[in-house]
């Protein structure tokens, strides 16, 4: 089973930015659709973004469109979250997961990192 870590998250001011990485273990993560999910305190997980095994397709919720960018290194098996823009609702712990290439799943996830952006 794929292992997942991530990294990058912290402490930002509103209108800041941080890049969030999640490494994988394994030697099939050119395979993976990845994504990037959150959760707030006392919500729910959502989705955040993902991309498919190129990287080629990509998918936002409509809160991040313009503000996040999500990509892919496939030769150092890591995918990333690029936060722009950051608003005091981005707070959340930010979990990255791995499903299939045709994206039906996730089958892994990450443990999450913490972003916290002040007013």
């Amino acid at each position: 089973q794929v292992q997942l870590v991530e990294s990058g998250g912290g402490l930002v001011q509103a209108g800041g930015s941080l890049r969030l990485s999640c490494v994988a273990s394994g030697r099939t993560f050119n395979t993976y659709t990845m994504g990037w999910f959150r959760q707030a305190p006392g919500k729910a997980r959502e989705f955040v973004a993902s991309l498919n095994w190129s990287g080629a397709n990509t998918y936002y919720t409509d809160s991040v469109k313009g503000r996040f960018t999500i990509s892919r290194d496939n030769a150092k098996n890591t995918a990333y979250l690029q936060m722009n823009s950051l608003k005091p609702e981005d707070t959340a712990v930010y979990f990255c997961a791995a499903g299939p290439i045709d994206g039906s799943t996730w089958f892994s996830w990450g443990q999450g990192t913490q972003v916290t952006v002040s007013s």
